[in-house]
């Protein structure tokens, strides 16, 4: 059945009219499909608490977008690698009394969807990966931490678990209302001592305390790349700002012999004989590279979704003027920085080298002599060859390469350039 020429144009105006009315009606009230939030209504900017998303969850998340305010909430993503100083820039995020801050709950994604190594190449492993991950994080940002129970195993009885990954790095998760076993006055509650003493973590009053904090700060190990966050850094409902920790590859490689020593046995077995193994896995120091190189690549070029909320650190800089970059760090955020936060990084930068031996995965230390100590501790031929596969990355950051073992050994001459990296704003 064929349609007149008058029919097409009736149809055609209809169309028009349709959609001018929803512009119309979108752009009348901006952003308002939710009613207007307030502490008694939306949940993202900290209102009740709402059911479990897995089970029928009732309330402003439901809708799409919610009515700005200057005052919403500025959240925080810190993005790195494993064994690049991450654990001690989210502890300078942590100190703040404003911040909540989770200490890598991707862990919980991996585990469950992929239990094998980190960072899988296997393309259909990081798209199911990355797009969990998506989903908690934009769930945990919400304070919605019913969300992460469905990753936890054994999962949670009643909201209550005690298997939430390294729940004693967070001092929201170790302090009242969540834990009574210590008051108000207790400063830098070790981790050990929170994990020993706090009760089974009850979820509902972890999402209270989040809800109570101006902001909500994240470390993340186990995204790839910049790019793969994208789709959150560009929803206006959750104002990310990123800040990625970058490390000298030499560096990293140097650590993760050290603490994953059988993951990294082949490597340590190179190290002491001089003779790299034949079934060698070099993934485990390009991926590193690749990763970096794309991720940084893209952040230094300046796209439009990053402006304002990308900033690139070296963790070398971070170490040797802690203070200093710290305030950079938070002036990047527009947070005025705590006086529990210097406090903080006067106790936890002057470490002695035994002391951090004793606790790998800590954040006491000696910063400055830590930063470059992997070249007493890698052979050469190790970084000759982490140089050659890693040498793009290597100079796009900022970092010498070395020439002969003696160089390699001469601890006078840094191998950082002084290498400036200005916030995209």
């Amino acid at each position: 059945m064929q349609c007149s020429w008058k029919a097409v144009i009736l149809l055609a105006l209809a169309s028009i009219a349709i959609q001018y009315t929803a512009i119309r009606t979108l752009t009348s009230k901006p952003f308002q499909l939710c009613p207007v939030p307030s502490p008694q209504n939306c949940g993202l900017l900290g209102g009740p608490e709402t059911e479990s998303p897995i089970e029928g969850r009732a309330g402003c998340d439901d809708y799409p977008y919610f009515s700005f305010n200057a005052s919403r909430k500025t959240h925080i993503m810190v993005l790195a690698t494993t064994r690049s100083g991450s654990s001690f820039v989210g502890q300078l995020l942590n100190q703040h009394a404003d911040i909540f801050y989770l200490f890598e709950p991707l862990y919980h994604v991996q585990t469950t969807l992929i239990p094998r190594l980190s960072h899988s190449r296997n393309a259909a492993d990081r798209r199911v990966m990355l797009g969990a991950s998506r989903d908690l994080l934009r769930s945990l940002y919400g304070c919605d931490l019913y969300f992460l129970e469905s990753y936890i195993k054994p999962a949670p009885a009643n909201h209550t678990t005690d298997k939430l990954f390294r729940r004693g790095a967070s001092r929201a998760l170790c302090s009242l209302p969540v834990c009574d076993a210590f008051g108000p006055t207790d400063a830098n509650v070790e981790e050990g001592d929170c994990v020993k003493k706090c009760a089974s973590l009850n979820m509902t009053l972890a999402a209270d305390a989040c809800r109570e904090k101006r902001h909500v700060a994240i470390k993340v190990v186990r995204v790839p790349e910049i790019g793969d966050l994208r789709a959150l850094v560009e929803d206006p409902r959750l104002n990310i700002k990123v800040i990625q920790l970058v490390r000298d590859p030499r560096g990293i490689l140097s650590s993760r012999i050290e603490t994953f020593r059988d993951t990294y046995r082949l490597w340590r077995i190179w190290r002491a004989t001089g003779r790299r193994p034949y079934n060698l896995d070099l993934s485990q120091l390009t991926v590193v590279c690749e990763d970096f190189l794309g991720s940084v690549s893209t952040g230094l070029s300046h796209p439009h979704w990053l402006k304002g909320k990308y900033m690139l650190v070296r963790y070398e800089d971070l170490s040797r003027n802690p203070l200093l970059k710290t305030m950079e760090i938070y002036d990047f955020l527009g947070l005025p920085m705590d006086k529990s936060v210097e406090e903080w990084i006067q106790t936890n930068t002057r470490g002695s080298t035994e002391l951090s031996a004793k606790h790998k995965y800590g954040t006491v230390r000696d910063s400055a002599a830590n930063a470059e100590s992997w070249r007493l501790k890698l052979s050469y031929d190790m970084v000759e060859y982490t140089q050659a596969t890693c040498h793009k990355v290597l100079h796009q950051l900022g970092y010498k390469a070395v020439k002969s073992a003696d160089e390699l050994k001469n601890m006078s001459l840094s191998l950082v350039q002084d290498k400036t990296f200005v916030p995209f704003s």
